[in-house]
C-alpha cells in the first residue's frame, strides 16, 4: 500500500470521525439551532485543523442537518416540536415490533455484545458526555434492528434518529438521572434473553414514548 493511499485512508477515517461526533453533538442538543459555528473552533473541541470539519459540514449539510453559512461556519438545522412527535410515531410503529420479532432469533452468544454496547451507553451518562451517550445509544439501537436483516429499515431509523433533538438530555444529567434512563438499556438486552417477546415489545414501546417527554427544551 502506498503512502499516499494510506494518507487518504486516514483523511477518511478524520472525516468520518468528526461527521459522527458532530451529528452526536447536535443530536444531543449541545449546538444550539440558529447558533453559527465556525470549522476552526470545532477544529479546536475536537483536536483537529479546520479541513475535516470542513468536509463533515459538507456532509451533514447534504443531510439537511446544518445549513452552511458562507465565509462563517455552520448553523444547525431547527426541528419543530411536531417533527419530533412524528418521529416518535414512526419509531413507534416500527421498532417494538420489529424488536418483539427478533427476540427468539438472537444467537446466545451474541448477548455478551449487547450487553457491552449497552454499557458503553451507561458508562457516557456516569461522564455526562452526551456525545458519547448519544452515538452508543445509536449503536445499540440500530444493532438489534440489525438483526431483521433489513438494510432499508435501518436506514430509515438511523436516518429518523439523526434528525431528532436530545434538547433535555444535558437537565437529566445535572440532575443525576441520566444514568438511570441508560440503564434502560441493560434491561432490555435481560428481556430479550428471556425470550419474552411481549415484553421485550412492550417495554421499548415505553421507552420511546418516554424518550420523547426526555427531547422536550427546558422551559425558560
Amino acid at each position: 500500500m502506498s503512502i499516499d493511499h494510506f494518507t487518504q485512508m486516514e483523511k477518511v477515517s478524520l472525516r468520518d470521525k468528526v461527521s459522527r461526533e458532530l451529528r452526536a453533538a447536535i443530536i444531543a442538543g449541545e449546538m444550539e439551532p440558529g447558533a453559527v459555528y465556525s470549522a476552526p473552533s470545532l477544529g479546536a473541541r475536537f483536536g483537529v485543523s479546520a479541513t475535516p470539519v470542513r468536509e463533515a459540514m459538507q456532509d451533514l449539510a447534504r443531510e439537511n442537518l446544518i445549513v452552511i453559512v458562507p465565509n462563517k461556519g455552520f448553523r444547525v438545522t431547527e426541528v419543530a416540536e411536531k417533527d419530533l412527535d412524528d418521529i416518535t410515531r414512526i419509531r413507534l410503529l416500527l421498532e417494538p415490533p420489529i424488536v418483539r420479532e427478533v427476540t427468539p432469533l438472537i444467537p446466545a452468544e451474541d448477548f455478551p455484545r449487547l450487553r457491552e454496547l449497552a454499557a458503553k451507553i451507561v458508562e457516557g451518562a456516569e461522564r455526562g458526555d452526551l456525545v458519547e451517550y448519544t452515538a452508543a445509544d445509536q449503536v445499540f439501537h440500530l444493532t438489534l434492528l440489525g438483526y431483521a436483516d433489513n438494510p432499508r429499515l435501518c436506514t430509515l431509523v438511523s436516518d429518523l434518529r439523526d434528525h431528532t433533538r436530545l434538547f433535555g438530555l444535558a437537565s437529566l444529567a445535572k440532575k443525576g438521572e441520566l444514568v438511570d434512563v441508560a440503564r434502560e438499556h441493560l434491561t432490555i438486552v435481560d428481556i430479550i434473553e428471556s425470550r419474552d417477546e411481549e415484553a421485550v415489545e412492550r417495554y421499548l414501546r415505553q421507552h420511546i414514548q418516554q424518550a420523547r417527554g426526555r427531547w422536550a427544551k427546558p422551559a425558560d
